[in-house]
């Protein structure tokens, strides 16, 4: 009976040591396995992982530079004139030739010089809408051709055509209601919705300023301007800190101007914190030793602070993993300096020997467990 318990506690001995030798393997939790594809089926898909030193802080950051300048260069114009399209409304004011005057084709300005009413007299304002074709009927010279034109060039066409009919004419044109032109605003701005272009050149401020600015819980680094299909980001506070001036960035009828919510621009800090969570950029920027603080920093008894990980999956097929060993002060200040981008995850690798606790208190109850399992069974 002796020898069968020594045997028994030889072998115990013995798969203890195996499983302490091998404990950091079989240990649970999350880890970086260099060997380990992302894609099981693909041995080569292997990640690689950048450590995060200030030659890579500086890298990001040129990169991040070059971005914002490529995806605001097909913006950036300056002011033209307005040119006159199908459904404005033109106010023709022939001087000394009150005939001209056509009382039937008033319109009254409502609200404001975008809404007006067809076949309200009481204004006295005569007004020529251009049709769908853009042509406009003026009197003794028929149909004239006016889109595409601004009020300018439309002044000009009618003197050159009417000088038949009317010596001298001192002709004033403007246009009355600017309905042919619109961009929309959608997304987290105070009053969203169509902002008609008038004459004023329709700028990426000029349009936010219509709709009344941005929400407190707008994302104003993540401000798209559609065109074509085709989404355009732009970095408001971003181009602002390297001086571009936004009046600069014009809009075309037709774009779709979209502010994105911060709700949406989420990093996830795991692993090893004091306060595991979810936190929103603050527009657009937060750096990994602020996600960190913000969730209460390592934890002192249970983190390896060598092994802090940043996860991009920017690219799914191919996700960047950067490496921080944070056992330094200096380390700190170069967190301190990298950026993190929506959807990045921070993790916090457990050290060794948390590693074998854990695994320990998986392979046999702990005390306390046996205690309360004794005082229960009595």
């Amino acid at each position: 009976m002796n020898i069968t318990c020594a045997t028994f506690f030889r072998m115990l001995g013995a798969a203890l040591l195996t499983a302490a030798l091998g404990a950091c393997a079989y240990a649970p939790g999350m880890r970086y396995d260099p060997e380990r594809p992302i894609d099981p089926g693909n041995r080569a898909s292997i990640p690689e992982v950048q450590q995060i030193t200030p030659a890579l802080v500086l890298e990001e950051r040129r990169e991040r530079e070059a971005q914002t300048e490529t995806a605001t260069e097909a913006l950036l114009g300056e002011g033209m004139p307005y040119q006159i399209g199908p459904g404005d409304i033109l106010s023709i004011v022939v001087w000394d030739h009150p005939e001209l005057v056509l009382p039937t084709q008033t319109y009254a300005i409502g609200s404001g010089a975008t809404e007006l009413t067809l076949g309200d007299t009481t204004s006295g304002i005569p007004g020529y809408p251009v049709s769908a074709d853009g042509y406009i009927q003026f009197p003794y010279l028929g149909l004239l051709h006016v889109a595409g034109l601004t009020e300018g060039q439309v002044r000009d066409l009618i003197i050159a055509n009417a000088g038949d009919y009317i010596k001298n004419p001192q002709i004033t044109v403007r246009v009355l209601g600017y309905r042919s032109k619109r961009v929309y605003l959608e997304g987290e701005l105070k009053t969203p919705g169509t902002v008609a272009i008038n004459d004023l050149p329709m700028s990426l401020v000029e349009a936010i300023n219509r709709a009344g600015g941005f929400l407190p819980t707008a994302d104003r680094s993540r401000v798209f301007v559609v065109r074509g299909g085709m989404a355009t980001r732009v970095n408001v506070p971003r181009l602002i800190e390297r001086g571009l001036d936004l009046a600069k960035i014009m809009l075309k009828p037709g774009d779709i101007v979209r502010v994105s919510p911060r709700e949406e621009s989420k990093i996830f800090v795991m692993g090893e914190v004091n306060v595991p969570q979810a936190l929103p950029l603050r527009d657009g920027r937060m750096s990994l030793s602020e996600a960190l603080g913000t969730s209460g920093g390592p934890n002192q008894n249970t983190a390896d602070p060598s092994n802090i990980f940043v996860v991009r999956t920017t690219d799914p097929a191919e996700p960047r993993i950067f490496h921080l060993d944070a056992k330094s002060v200096g380390a700190m200040a170069v967190a301190e300096q990298f950026e993190l981008e929506p959807k990045d995850v921070v993790f916090v690798d457990a050290g060794n020997l948390v590693r074998w606790n854990r695994f320990i208190s998986l392979l046999f109850p702990s005390t306390q467990t046996l205690q309360t399992a004794s005082a229960v069974g009595r």
